[in-house]
């Protein structure tokens, strides 16, 4: 579960960052529509807040993850969109869902095994490995419908702002989901989260 604690002196490359941990969820579900292509279908933020302490070490110890990407046209076609949700659905089968130890919340991406933050980097460094530009990816931290902290990945296309969550195998606009939302990174900078 993630943990909102206020922590006002640590201080970091970017700012400063609030300790939190998060709960792993297995892939359930069935395809739900993606939605028509509204003002609504995008995130709007609030200002700027802490990113989460357990990115702030992650970024630390995966820099590139966490640069600055170079936006680019990037037309999202049926084909990438058949692209997303493969990687989406790949990923929710191959990592085992273990939450972290209590008191000990790591961010990885490539492993084996993970809770949700986990499955999220995971997927936005394969997209990215695939040719997606970083600006369009973006991670968020949300509380589930129990009110359990989580953490997605949030996607940016024409059709707005798609939500690729491992409790899921299907895609949604982050209107049609169950979640919700606390902060959310930048897509023009890593390292910057805004509130929601």
């Amino acid at each position: 579960m993630i943990k909102f604690i206020k922590v006002t002196t640590v201080l970091l490359a970017f700012g400063l960052a609030v300790p939190q941990s998060a709960h792993a969820f297995g892939p359930a579900g069935f395809a739900a529509g993606i939605g028509k292509s509204n003002p609504r279908a995008f995130i709007n933020t609030k200002g700027t807040t802490l990113a989460p302490f357990a990115f702030v070490k992650y970024c630390v110890n995966n820099p590139r993850d966490c640069s600055t990407g170079s936006e680019r046209e990037f037309s999202i076609t049926n084909a990438r969109m058949r692209q997303l949700s493969r990687v989406n659905a790949s990923v929710n089968r191959s990592l085992m869902p273990v939450n972290d130890k209590k008191g000990l919340d790591v961010w990885q991406a490539g492993g084996k095994s993970g809770d949700c933050e986990d499955f999220a980097l995971t997927k936005r460094r394969k997209l990215i490995q695939l040719g997606w530009p970083s600006n369009l990816m973006r991670m968020a931290v949300v509380r589930t419908r129990s009110g359990e902290g989580h953490a997605v990945l949030v996607v940016k296309t024409q059709k707005g702002d798609l939500v690729l969550d491992n409790r899921f195998n299907s895609i949604r606009n982050w209107r049609q989901t169950d979640l919700r939302w606390v902060k959310i990174q930048s897509g023009d900078n890593p390292r910057i989260w805004y509130n929601l």
